[in-house]
């Protein structure tokens, strides 16, 4: 029986309040309305960004449907929307790309005009463009999340938040490309530009910091300096490319001062995947006077800060949204990278559980257990 222009009632995971774990409820999904598309989510997997909204401190806003690094099959489609069809494979992400706003047309930016929210990122798209949920559990209307809210077996997301991708992509590893694997090795292809023969320090070993470590190898690095406070990600990060793994809780000496060393005076690249004050002050201090470039990927918002000496002395630093990519146009392309060989996303996936046990996914992320798991329906 068709589900065109239906409610939908599936299965979800709501978070209610903060500090709390996430509920399994049962929601009802309305139709997409224009320009919208609703989506059968066939992968999707925890994201540090997901667990870091239930904190307090964020200022997020409840009840919502979390996630948003997911791929899935359109069931179907609003008025006006052209470019999708009922059974074509896609990715959804948190990075609009509307194609018509003069961020959209320029070469200089992939941040779209949709995105408004620059202070608290994560309630940004946290409504459809009309104000409105398409979410409802216990007659309460639900929140979005950053556009995509893939922790619900269906989900509406905005045209400008989808792509199409090629019909034979496995969909429980490209889901990575919805955010964590595109930030990482965006942020060293794109917005780092590393060069063939550079030197590179990568501090943070999660999925976003792994895929940095690819991206550095892919780009021609002749040195990737690895940096975590849990060994245990080591292997992998070798295995990717790493000629050099450090744990700054080994060290008698600050983690910068150990690189400085290592180096000859510092890395030519630095791409900080923490996200913390002190990991930025270290991926500043490690890059080399005169030139050295510190690209910032993960960040918590906590109070970042960076003394301007580092900038009178040729250091700079910048910043990375989904690793620079012009969403529509690049997801499609980067699935068909994944198919040729190009990357590895599978020594990404750490775990594979069934959507009902998110909180045990979630359990793993927070201990340091798992790169990622992906969570099937």
């Amino acid at each position: 029986m068709s589900t065109k222009g239906k409610v939908i009632k599936c299965k979800a995971a709501i978070a209610w309040e903060t500090d709390r774990p996430l509920c399994i409820e049962e929601v009802e999904v309305s139709p997409p309305r224009a320009h919208e598309v609703r989506i059968k989510i066939m992968a999707t997997s925890v994201c540090p960004t997901d667990i870091n909204t239930l904190n307090p401190k964020k200022k997020a806003l409840f009840p919502v449907v979390l996630g948003h690094e997911c791929a899935g099959i359109v069931e179907s489609i609003g008025p006006g929307v052209t470019n999708f069809k009922p059974g074509d494979k896609v990715i959804p992400f948190f990075a609009p790309q509307c194609k018509k706003c003069k961020f959209c047309l320029s070469p200089l930016t992939n941040l779209c005009g949709k995105l408004r929210n620059f202070e608290n990122p994560t309630i940004d798209q946290a409504l459809m463009e009309d104000s409105t949920s398409r979410f409802t559990c216990k007659g309460k209307p639900i929140y979005h999340f950053m556009g995509v809210s893939s922790f619900s077996q269906y989900t509406v997301v905005s045209e400008a938040n989808l792509a199409k991708i090629d019909d034979e992509a496995n969909l429980e590893r490209v889901c990575l490309i919805g955010c964590g694997f595109s930030s990482g090795y965006g942020a060293a292809i794109n917005n780092a530009k590393v060069t063939p023969g550079s030197t590179c320090a990568v501090f943070g070993l999660g999925c976003v910091g792994l895929s940095a470590v690819i991206g550095c190898k892919i780009a021609g690095a002749s040195r990737i300096i690895a940096v975590d406070i849990n060994s245990e990600k080591f292997p992998k990060a070798k295995a990717l490319g790493a000629t050099d793994c450090l744990n700054p809780r080994d060290l008698n000496k600050p983690i910068q001062d150990v690189i400085t060393e290592l180096t000859g005076g510092g890395v030519d690249f630095s791409l900080d995947c923490a996200g913390t004050a002190q990991t930025l002050k270290a991926a500043m201090d490690c890059t080399m006077l005169r030139w050295g470039l510190c690209t910032v990927v993960g960040a918590k918002f906590d109070e970042l800060t960076i003394s301007t000496v580092n900038l009178i002395m040729g250091r700079s630093i910048n910043g990375t949204f989904f690793g620079g990519w012009k969403s529509v146009d690049s997801v499609p392309n980067l699935v068909i990278d994944y198919k040729n060989k190009k990357f590895d996303l599978d020594i990404l996936v750490t775990h594979a559980l069934p959507f009902d046990k998110i909180n045990e996914a979630i359990d793993l992320l927070n201990q340091g257990k798992s790169i990622r798991t992906i969570l099937t329906f």
